[in-house]
Parts: C-alpha cells; structure tokens; sequence
C-alpha cells in the first residue's frame, strides 16, 4: 500500500499528512482524487447549487496588494449599480431558479453603504417573495452592522482569510491598522456568534507561500469549523505592488493543481461543508471549474452582474466570462454541469449541511 493510500485510511490528517497529499502526483493524485469524489457523493451528493453573483461596485477603501480593484488603482473605471440593477439581477436569480445570490463588492465601512446594503436585502427579500438566499461577501465590518444585515435577511456570509500565516498576511497587505490579521479574525468570530454561515478561504500559490502554510490553512478551516469554503489559485494583476514578486510564482498550471488538492482534501477533511468551484479555476483552466466539481466542489456562482459592468471587476487578469449576459451564462453552466455528472439543484437555498448538523446539536 502506498503512503498516500495509508493517509487516506486514516480519520484525520496530521499537517505532515497534508504535505504528502498536496505533493502527490500521478497514481497518487489519482487516489486523493478519487476518495475526495467518492465522500462529496456520499455526504452532499453529486447536486451543484447556484450562488448568483452581483458584483454591485467596485468602489474599494482597502489596499490588499494582489488585488487589481485595490484604492490606489487609479487605472481602474470605477462604477456603481444602481438599486434597481441589482434587484433586477437578484429578480433574474429567483426567475431562473438560482434560489441564492451573492452581493459582492468593494470593501466599504461607512455609514451610507451600510444603510444601503440593508436596504437592498429588505427590497430583495420582498421582490422575491422572501424565498431567495442570500450571501454577503463585503469584507470586515462592525458586530452591529452584521448583525444588522442578518436581521434585515442575510444568512451567510463570505470572508475570505486568504492566508492564515500571520507574517504571509503582512507580505500581501499594507502595513496598517486597516489591513489587520487579528481584525479579520475576529470578524469571522463575530460572523459565526450572530449566527450566519461562516465562509471563508485562501489563495494558493501565492509568492512566499508554503505548503507548510496550505497545509495550516486547512486545519485553520477544520479548527476554526467553517461552514463553506472558497478557494482559488492567485493570478498575478500587472498593477498590483504584488506583481513585483511574479517571478517567485509556480506556473499557472502548477497552482491549478494545487487548488484541486486543496479542494480534495478540504472535502475529506470537512465532508458535509460547501465548497465552491472558484471562477480563477476557469481563467487558467477551461474546464477548471468542472474538475473541481467533480473532485469535491459542489457550489458554484454565475455571474449575473450586468454584463457592462463585468470587465471593470478585475480581482485579477484574465477573469472569465466578462463578455456574456446572464442568459449566456447560466446556459453555458447549464451544459458545462451536465458533462460532471451533476445536477443543478435548482430552486433550492444549498444551505450548509455542516452548519445544519450543527444547529440540529445544540
């Protein structure tokens, strides 16, 4: 028998044990491939659900030095989707049976953006009768704005860590009190004590980075007992400070393969959790979406951001999908699923099954 097939015999993997995973490579890869397939089928089944994604605005006070919307970007065309825009899109969700969208945008903490949110989620929940989901992905904020936003109807919310070195954290933000390792932690405790369910995740591939550190990542997800979970391969942005260090970076396809590892052993790890099949998996890959479905992923977003707007939500270069419209998109996805063997779990929430057990305990 081989290592990797006695690692996966085993309950719990050990970081040395995720080092070895995320090193395999041929007939061994294979194996973690296999397992991490085998055990989404088992405990969430072979049902893709949908999270349709409105990038609202790109308007950002944050200077995370990957990403291309950063403050200090001057290049990029900032914008702003109206009220009715955003309400169109979420009406289109809840029309084509998506059941759950994600707002998504800048990074903003001020007064009128907080009212404005809330004041989207009341409109949304009342244009769809009440029955959408709805995810928030809008970085830190304060106990009483989250609180806030799940009374007006949110009920999960993604906050990506991005790393869980603390000293990788400072290489790829500024170094001030607006980019804080402890604030962001504990805002994920704050997100998990009001009651929502707790996304979060990492880049891979990063320059600097370790496996040592993926490795901490995961058990960080374990520990810490997320409910859903995001992960995608960094793609470099030619006008972000990070840029500087490409030369560092594994190639594209490199960090690819590592984000399906990841992914396979997040689902082993964490078997009943969300895991979504990230859109940078598409940029490096054409069919890199569907491989992580077929792998262990079982949540993926289209886009529903109206396609004027796509082209000027660049996290990072060479994003997919920024010429299609919603109709394209979703049935470009509708086929692409189909070959994965899956099926679209139309019309339902896809609410963790992990934070479900949970509640059912206490």
């Amino acid at each position: 028998m081989s290592k990797i097939a006695e690692i996966l015999k085993k309950e719990t993997f050990t970081q040395s044990d995720i080092i070895s995973l995320l090193e395999s490579e041929g007939d061994d890869k294979q194996l973690l491939f296999k397992e991490s397939a085998k055990i989404k089928k088992e405990q969430v089944e072979n049902i893709v659900y949908y999270r349709g994604l409105i990038e609202f605005s790109n308007i950002c006070d944050k200077n995370c030095e990957y990403c291309g919307i950063r403050a200090d970007n001057s290049n990029v065309q900032r914008y702003n989707l109206t009220n009715e825009e955003i309400i169109k899109a979420a009406d289109f969700a809840y029309k084509n049976c998506y059941a759950s969208i994600v707002l998504q945008a800048g990074e903003l903490a001020n007064k009128v953006f907080i009212n404005r949110v809330t004041t989207l989620i009341e409109k949304i929940k009342k244009s769809t009768n009440n029955e959408i989901g709805i995810t928030l992905s809008l970085g830190e904020q304060t106990e009483e704005t989250y609180q806030r936003w799940f009374n007006s109807g949110a009920h999960r919310y993604l906050l990506r860590i991005e790393t869980t070195n603390s000293n990788l954290y400072k290489e790829i933000h500024p170094n001030n009190i607006r980019h804080n390792f402890e604030t962001r932690l504990q805002c994920l405790e704050l997100l998990k004590k009001i009651g929502y369910q707790v996304g979060s995740g990492v880049m891979v591939g990063l320059p600097f980075q370790t496996y040592s550190d993926l490795a901490n990542d995961l058990l960080f997800m374990k520990i810490f007992d997320i409910d859903m979970c995001g992960m995608g391969p960094y793609i470099e942005h030619s006008e972000t400070p990070l840029y500087q260090f490409r030369h560092l970076l594994e190639p594209k396809e490199k960090r690819f393969e590592l984000t399906l590892k990841m992914i396979a052993i997040l689902r082993i790890m964490m078997k009943d959790i969300n895991i979504a099949a990230s859109t940078a998996l598409q940029a490096i890959d054409p069919m890199g979406r569907e491989k992580a479905i077929k792998i262990g992923a079982n949540i993926i977003m289209p886009n529903i951001t109206p396609g004027k707007y796509r082209n000027n939500y660049k996290l990072y270069e060479n994003k997919p999908c920024t010429n299609e419209d919603a109709e394209e998109c979703n049935s470009c996805l509708e086929m692409r699923i189909s070959l994965t063997d899956n099926e679209i779990g139309d019309g339902k929430w896809g609410d963790s099954l992990h934070f479900i057990k949970k509640n059912l305990q206490t």
